[in-house]
Parts: C-alpha cells; structure tokens; sequence
C-alpha cells in the first residue's frame, strides 16, 4: 500500500459532471473489480457513462482532458463501500472532486488514498458551476490549509476532519501518522514497563 502524496493546495481546471447520486458502480463498474492494486483502473472510470453518452459524455470533451478536479452533484460516491471507486478516480488524474455532498463511505475511502472531497453548501455549488460553465479553463484553487476554494471572485470555506486533514497535509496514511510519533509511543511503553 502507497502513502497518499502531500496536498496542501491545487489550482487546476475542473471537469463538470453534474449528476445526483452517481454511485460507486458507476464510477467503476463491477466487472472491473478484480484487480486489487490501482494500475489501469483509470481507463476503467466512468465507462458505462461513456457507452451510454458516447461523444456526448461530459468527460469525453476537449476542455475536459487534463482536469484535476471534477464537480458533480449532490451524494457522489453512494452504493458499495469498493475503495476502488477513489482508486479509478485518482488513476484518471483527478485529485479532488467538489460536490454539494459525498456517501460517508466513499468520503472516507477517499481521504486515505488522497483524493479530496469537497463538499459546498448549494449557493457555493452552483457559483462554481456557473464560473466553469461560463469559461471552461478557468482555474479553479483548492487550498486545504484554508480550506477554501476558490474561482473567479467567488470563495467558499469547506470542511474537511480534522485528523484526515493532517494526514493529507503531511501526505502521510494513519500508519504513517502513527509511526511519526514513535519516539513518544516507546517512551511512554518505556515508562509504564518501569512503572510495574
């Protein structure tokens, strides 16, 4: 298992699929659950989306290629629990996806394998989606150290917890967390052997 990279802020264009409960089968269907590493699940996301749109899926257009992020709707990631899901999203390029809301499950999956969910009250929502509708490669800036994003004049403070956003911060997972305060683990182990 990899260690999240650091993330501490990202300005990139974003990629629009605005869909309501887009769930985990849809983001990788089932039939490519097989593997049980991450290599060559990008080509797999979103592809029954791409059959049924064709030339039409959001995602297959120009100003789609190279997007960081991606906006979606409101509860992204629901159905199965497959950490595959956050996997195919981060093997297609995308380091956050902004959203009016995500499952908890596909939240958390996502968290531990640095892919940052970034959820916006309505209004801020649809201030983003008129900003990238309105110009397609404008850039858009995530910073997790404010937790706010930001486009086009328009701000917007997300919450992210507390303890995932240390660990994305330092772009450690929660064994790397662990493991930085080992000094203070063997000490404190050191003290209550003595102690007995």
């Amino acid at each position: 298992m990899t260690t999240p990279p650091r993330f501490t802020q990202l300005t990139a264009r974003a990629a629009v699929l605005l869909a309501n409960d887009v769930d985990t089968d849809q983001i990788v269907p089932a039939r490519f659950l097989k593997v049980t590493d991450k290599a060559g699940l990008g080509s797999a996301l979103f592809t029954d989306f791409k059959q049924a749109y064709g030339d039409k899926f959001p995602l297959a257009q120009p100003e789609a290629a190279g997007a960081e992020i991606l906006i979606t709707g409101k509860n992204f990631g629901c159905g199965s629990s497959r950490e595959h899901a956050p996997w195919a999203l981060v093997a297609g390029g995308f380091k956050a996806v902004v959203a009016r809301s995500f499952a908890d499950i596909f939240k958390q999956n996502a968290l531990k394998n640095g892919l940052l969910p970034v959820a916006l009250d309505d209004d801020a929502h649809a201030r983003v989606v008129a900003a990238v509708s309105a110009d397609p490669a404008v850039p858009i800036t995530i910073d997790l150290v404010a937790q706010e994003l930001s486009v086009a004049g328009t701000r917007a403070a997300f919450a992210v917890d507390a303890f995932a956003r240390r660990c994305l911060l330092d772009g450690v997972d929660e064994l790397g967390y662990l493991l930085g305060h080992l000094p203070a683990i063997e000490a404190h182990e050191k003290a209550r052997e003595a102690s007995q």
